[in-house]
Parts: C-alpha cells; structure tokens; sequence
C-alpha cells in the first residue's frame, strides 16, 4: 500500500511520539511505500503565534526520524511548506467544502474547548482537516495510519473526494482507508500527559545520565512510604513505562516485586532505565551519525519524488476544474 503520514515541528520528539508514532512508522516502511512529510504548515495552524524557527525544527525532526529508524531508501522523506502544490490543492478544496462539515468536526469543538491559552479562531485552524485531506489525496494514499480520535479527520477527507468527483465528474483521488494502530499513552514523569511544556519528558535526544536523573525523581505509588511497605503498581506510572518497554520476565518481577515489598523503588526505576536504553541507545548511535549535509540530502532526493507525484496530480486536477477534462482514473 501508499502510506501518507506526517508530523508537526513543535520540538524535540520523546518517548510518547516513539511509541505512539515512529514505531508504527518504522515497521510500516518495510512492506509499503511510504510518504513520511514535516507538515510545518499544520504547526501554524495552532503556533502561529510562538515564533517557532520552522526551518530548524523541521531539520531536527527529520534527525530524530533518522534515528528513530525511518530509512530514507525505503521511505519518502520531505517537508510539507516546499511542496507548493500541498496550498494549491488546499485553497481548491476550500472552495468546495460545506462549512458545516468542518464546524461539526468534534475534534475542533473539543480543541476549542480545551484550548484556552491560545487564540485558534482562525480559519487555518478550522480548514486544518481541509489542509490534511490535501496532504493525503495529493499521493494518492491507500491509507492512513491513524488514531481512533483522528478518524472523523479522514472521514471529512473521504467527503471531499466523493464531493469533489460529484461536482466535476471526474474520479481523480483514491478514498484513503484509516489503519487503525494502538497509539499507547504514555503519561509524562509527573503523571500528567507527556509533553515539553510540562518538562515531564523523555527525550529520545537524552543522554544516559539525563534519563536516569528524570526517572530517579518519577512519581512512585504514593502510598508506598518506607520500602518495606508493599506497593500497588497499577497505580505506579513507572510500571506503564515498564509495560510500554520491558519484557514479559521483567514485567512479572516487577508486579511480584512491588506487591510483596521485594523490590524497593529505585530498583524498579533501574530496571525500568534498561529496558528504555535498549531503545534510546541505538538512536544515539544512528543520531550520531547523521549529518547536516546527510539531512539535506534525504530531504532534497524526496522532495524530488514527492514534487513529481504532486505535480502530475495537480495537472489532472485543474484539467478537471478548469477545463472539464479527465485525464486520471484512479
């Protein structure tokens, strides 16, 4: 299959984005064609306002990508913002989306909701799913690896594409299928969502000492006082970190361990320290080897294939706008 998918440049990646994201990436790679893409227009749409030094936190990205896994040899690899057909086939698409459909999209209701330290009344944040259907119909994606959460997105793209083939007549764009994955939610050092701004993060760029620092002040059961009280780990964010990395073995020694009080705390984190270096330790290897110049290059050999793909669906495109023609059956 064509796969399509992207991330925004807000900041350095962690343990969160590896799990829910990048792990999924990396095995979807070795048996489908893959599109990975910077979408830095979408971290507008929310950050407009932060002056985000776009061009270097798509660089970094795309370094943590490299050392995360992704093989340029076997994925596409290139930032959204240079693909000029991405806005092209956005603007065209907004001419022919009911505004109801984006207004009744329970993602931006929920964000509107949630969001109150930011003023995202603007129309790129409520024709985000306008730009994402763009992103995808433009490579003619078989699907999408997505969240439960993010389907009503992709349902709204599969809409245009039947709306856009109703109004011209023409059947230009593949419907993209949702590949549902487990996205595990990994809770940040504080038991709070992971995230940057709430400085409870792993980094997949941290080094050995800056992990067991972090893991060492991690909220433990709080019930569990001396270390000869028996613990609940169910209730311990150190065993989720476990669960998310640690082996079956492990993860059994450390429920016994907790519950009978034979294992104290900082063992447990220890133990915890291996299991997430086994990750963190051949990206710092594959990090250490990735360069500048090498940066630059992956990104200009995909933007070559990708500037291709788009620019040959934007031609059949306009034929069927502008000149009523169809030109691409797919």
């Amino acid at each position: 299959m064509r796969i399509v998918s992207g991330m925004r440049p807000t900041g350095k990646l962690h343990l969160g984005h590896y799990l829910g994201v990048l792990k999924n990436w990396v095995t979807l790679q070795e048996n489908n064609e893959c599109l990975f893409f910077v979408a830095d227009w979408h971290a507008l749409s929310t950050s407009y306002e932060d002056k985000l030094n776009l061009r270097r936190l798509s660089t970094e990205l795309v370094r943590d990508w490299l050392a995360a896994g992704i093989d340029p040899e076997r994925a596409t690899i290139f930032i959204q913002s240079h693909i000029k057909e991405h806005a092209e086939l956005y603007v065209l698409l907004n001419m022919i989306t009911p505004l109801g459909w984006l207004e009744r999209n329970p993602t931006y209701k929920d964000q509107l909701a949630q969001i109150k330290n930011k003023d995202i009344h603007t129309a790129g944040f409520l024709t985000y799913p306008v730009l994402q259907a763009a992103d995808i119909i433009l490579y003619d994606a078989d699907a999408v690896p997505i969240g439960e959460d993010q389907k009503p997105h992709l349902e709204i793209t599969r809409e245009i594409v039947r709306r856009f083939h109703h109004l011209f007549g023409c059947k230009i764009f593949k419907e993209p299928k949702e590949l549902l994955s487990a996205t595990p939610r990994l809770p940040g050092l504080d038991g709070r969502k992971m995230s940057k701004s709430y400085n409870n993060a792993i980094f997949l760029s941290d080094t050995p000492e800056e992990v067991w620092t972090k893991l060492r002040g991690a909220k433990t059961d709080p019930q569990r006082v001396k270390r000869t009280d028996p613990g609940n780990p169910e209730v311990c964010l150190i065993y989720e970190y476990h669960k998310a990395f640690s082996d079956a073995e492990t993860i059994k020694k450390v429920e016994e361990g907790c519950r009978t009080a034979g294992i104290g705390c900082v063992e447990c984190k220890k133990w915890c320290m291996a299991s997430i270096e086994k990750v963190l330790e051949p990206m710092r290897e594959r990090r250490e080897a990735v360069s500048e110049d090498m940066i630059a290059e992956v990104i200009a050999k995909g933007e070559s294939k990708a500037k291709e793909a788009a620019s040959a669906k934007m031609q059949a495109v306009n034929k069927a706008i502008f000149e009523i023609q169809c030109e691409v059956q797919s």
